[in-house]
């Protein structure tokens, strides 16, 4: 009889034991539900206006070091991981062969000023010899007009007259050459002064090139940054366009992500961004926005493009570089190298930008070159107003009043003859 009394006992273990469970179930179905409308919610309010990728680098301008002229090393002044300032002189080249050139051609520019100043002398000499021309004329002139007046009275011979006649041809012929030598000077000077001479500025011309020349055995640092892949030693010989080192301007970096093809249909340029490094971690957030998209995707600007032709094409979904400009703030608070690994998210609700046209140009220049024409535009300065005298470069090339009364005298004198 005990074994019924037990299972008596035993039997509304199993109706408690279900409720439990459909109890569970219940509440799991519930949890899910909630966890599914939390996510619809979530997606349809926040989820669906982000972009993100870990497929992102941050990049940024590698200004190469190269010479302009060939000599061989003889300073470096630099190092891999070192800081530079723009203007800092990087390397230094012999300057032996420059430093003979620049002499020769400061020694022509010095001869050609003091040749063109004796051009503008010439024009007083040539000047002073018509002068002395016009006398004599005047003076065979007066000669042969008395001879005239007593030829009547036979007090003079005809043969008298003759030589008188012949020496007033003779003044005009002298008067005429000094006169054709004047021109020919003054063609030398006209409407210019020595600085402005057109064979002072030939060689001039080649004073700024060899100074220049000379000027560039000093390669300064174009930029302000870091400097890696030095390459160079003292004692190489170095040719222009082999490269040195290289400068890194850290503050000037922006992040290029890679995002799929089907991510960019809503992005667009001006949209916020935010990014984080592997560097410092999720607790340093950087903010940015989108400036540019790339022409082409990776692969079609790879060295070896894919083959879409073939008959073995497999489609892949492409990835297209995005560039997103950075906080210089935060640069500078957490600065970033070239290289490191970003996670990129793009806030894309605003859809009011545009995907091309809209982009702004980039301008990178460098005034560090800029001093080697002043310099020499001063060396010449200098070398000019040594040898040009005082007052000799602003010598005028004569008034044409003056020609014209010159020309006057010659035709009264011919009506004399």
């Amino acid at each position: 009889m005990s074994d019924p009394q037990q299972t008596a006992a035993n039997a509304p273990a199993p109706k408690q034991s279900s409720g439990k469970r459909r109890m569970l179930m219940t509440l799991i179905v519930l949890v899910i539900l909630i966890a599914a409308i939390a996510y619809g919610l979530y997606y349809f309010l926040v989820a669906r206006f982000h972009e993100s990728t870990d497929d992102a680098y941050v990049n940024g301008n590698v200004v190469q070091i190269t010479p302009q002229v060939v000599g061989t090393v003889v300073s470096v002044n630099a190092d891999d991981t070192q800081t530079v300032k723009v203007g800092d002189p990087l390397v230094a080249l012999d300057p032996a062969d420059s430093k003979v050139a620049l002499d020769q051609a400061e020694a022509n520019l010095a001869q050609t000023v003091r040749q063109v100043r004796t051009f503008f002398v010439n024009n007083n000499q040539y000047e002073a010899q018509v002068a002395l021309r016009k006398s004599d004329l005047s003076r065979a002139q007066d000669d042969l007009r008395r001879r005239l007046t007593v030829a009547q009275t036979g007090a003079v011979s005809q043969e008298e007259i003759s030589h008188a006649r012949d020496a007033v041809r003779s003044a005009q012929a002298a008067l005429d050459a000094a006169q054709q030598e004047l021109a020919s000077n003054r063609s030398l000077t006209a409407n210019t002064t020595i600085a402005d001479h057109p064979n002072v500025l030939a060689a001039a011309a080649k004073v700024r090139d060899s100074y220049i020349n000379y000027a560039r055995n000093t390669l300064p640092a174009p930029v302000t940054g870091y400097v890696a892949k030095r390459s160079v030693q003292v004692g190489q010989r170095v040719a222009p366009g082999n490269p040195l080192m290289a400068i890194v301007p850290l503050n000037g970096v922006w992040v290029d992500a890679n995002f799929k093809e089907v991510q960019l249909k809503h992005m667009r340029i001006g949209q916020p961004v935010e990014l984080t490094a592997d560097l410092y971690g999720s607790g340093v957030v950087f903010h940015g926005k989108v400036i540019g998209f790339s022409a082409g995707t990776g692969s079609a600007f790879s060295l070896l493009p894919a083959q879409n032709a073939t008959g073995n094409w497999i489609k892949v979904v492409q990835r297209l570089p995005v560039r997103i400009e950075l906080d210089p703030k935060e640069l500078e608070q957490h600065p970033l190298r070239i290289g490191l690994s970003m996670n990129v998210d793009v806030t894309i609700k605003d859809e009011q930008g545009g995907q091309l046209g809209n982009v702004p140009n980039t301008v990178y220049q460098t005034n560090v070159f800029d001093k080697y024409g002043a310099q020499a535009d001063a060396e010449i300065a200098r070398i000019i107003q040594q040898n040009a005298g005082n007052g000799a470069g602003t010598q005028g090339t004569g008034s044409p009043a003056a020609s014209r009364g010159n020309a006057t005298k010659s035709a009264s004198a011919a009506k004399l003859m």
